[in-house]
């Protein structure tokens, strides 16, 4: 009679978690049908288009590319070698246009990353808390998510992120490819567990990356082009920096804001000192990393996802650009830490989210009021670098409370106090017994 209960439970439990992956597969379905409509302009989002980018400065790069060189003379290409491979990709679907190949293949790695997260949160100890917050952080994008490769990176770094507890070597592999793809990949090393661990990732990614460079080089010129161009880039009039000369223009600042080495920036007194200070600050947080990474007493499964998070997290707060599609990554890597139900990062996740809805008003809708630096494109920009500062700290506290704090707090309490009597007292005996 038992086993017969037992087995009616396990299986209503199992048709429950059939039931809400179904319903999880038609809302993906439903809202990237959305997607689509909007970066095919079936249905019109308003503000500046946001697909445009993609015939207009993708396609370019395109044709430069097939010609084999990279775009040298052209300032706005500043991504690693292999982006070449993001650009190129919609030569995998001859039979479309380029525009039209291009949002194919976002959605299908859109779809990977959903599959992956579902396939991962199906299992023991894991769950679907991050194939649900992939499901609803993409459309709250908006057609960003598709006119950007950064959803093609983000899907390597969920797949590299989601194999770290089984393997560090593919955790590396993945995580150096991803960096010659656009460059943040690299922090999925953030949370490596010292040790062996740490050395197979390290050594994975910096062959893999190697590999992968050494390759376009020899394929074609002007591979390490992009170090130059992004270097001289300022500070773009969506980051935080950004905030105080959006509030210093209506009080008689001279400087104006232009696009710039293919954003639009503020050119003007004192930007070369913020930028300057965002530079600090970042280098200030890695060194903030690294303290901890030093000090971390005690891992759980999910310390490798939640660190890679925290690490993004500070990288895009302290960043002179905070472009729209940003979003995606700290999306995807959110999502990875939902996956573990022993993560702590939930209300991060969460923040996260609400600043990824925030961003597509900011950008496109109410992008003309972000350009004017008016009450409304000031207040947008408030609140969603606000609510980024705001993930970012507690995110912060968290990894740094769960891993540093409380293990050292239990130490203490299982370490036997010895009050002066008792020292006195045992000190006697022993008098006495020699």
């Amino acid at each position: 009679m038992t086993g017969a209960v037992g087995t009616v439970v396990r299986d209503g439990l199992a048709g429950a978690r059939a039931g809400r992956l179904t319903q999880a597969l038609v809302l993906w379905g439903f809202t990237r049908v959305l997607i689509l409509l909007t970066v095919f302009r079936i249905v019109v989002i308003p503000g500046p288009d946001v697909t445009s980018d993609v015939e207009e400065i993708y396609q370019g790069w395109y044709e430069v590319l097939r010609t084999g060189t990279y775009p040298l003379d052209d300032v706005t290409w500043q991504y690693p070698p292999a982006a070449a491979l993001a650009i190129l990709s919609p030569a995998l679907l001859p039979f479309l246009g380029y525009s039209a190949a291009f949002f194919v293949l976002a959605l299908l790695c859109d779809a990977l990353v959903f599959g992956l997260l579902a396939y991962v949160g199906r299992r023991p100890g894991r769950s679907m808390r991050g194939a649900w917050l992939w499901l609803a952080g993409v459309p709250l994008l908006g057609p960003t998510a598709y006119s950007r490769y950064d959803l093609m990176v983000t899907a390597v770094a969920v797949a590299g992120l989601l194999a770290a507890v089984r393997s560090p070597v593919v955790l590396g592999a993945l995580a150096g490819f991803g960096a010659t793809l656009k460059v943040w990949p690299v922090l999925l090393l953030a949370g490596a567990a010292r040790g062996r661990a740490a050395f197979r990732s390290a050594a994975s990614a910096v062959g893999t990356a190697t590999g992968v460079v050494l390759a376009c080089g020899l394929a074609a010129p002007g591979a390490l082009a992009f170090l130059g161009f992004q270097r001289d880039r300022g500070t773009e009039i969506e980051s935080l920096g950004a905030l105080p000369f959006h509030l210093a223009r209506h009080f008689g600042w001279p400087g104006e804001a232009r696009m710039n080495y293919g954003s639009l920036e503020f050119l003007g007194p004192g930007v070369k000192t913020v930028s300057t200070v965002a530079m600090l600050l970042t280098v200030a947080s890695f060194g903030w990393l690294l303290v901890w990474w030093f000090m971390a007493r005690r891992r759980g499964s999910s310390t490798t996802a939640d660190a890679a998070f925290v690490a993004l997290l500070l990288f895009t707060t302290t960043s002179r650009v905070i472009s729209p599609q940003y979003m995606i990554w700290l999306v995807g890597l959110a999502a990875v830490c939902l996956v573990h139900r022993s993560t702590r990062m939930r209300k991060p996740a969460h923040l996260v989210l609400w600043a990824t809805a925030v961003t597509q008003f900011e950008f496109p809708v109410w992008f003309s009021h972000v350009d004017d630096s008016d009450p409304l494109g000031i207040g947008l920009l408030l609140l969603r670098n606000g609510l980024l500062v705001a993930a970012t700290v507690s995110a912060c506290r968290i990894l740094w409370r769960q891993t540093v704090t409380e293990p050292r707090l239990e130490a203490a309490a299982a370490t036997p106090v010895r009050l002066p009597a008792q020292a006195d007292r045992e000190r006697d005996r022993v008098s006495v017994s020699s």
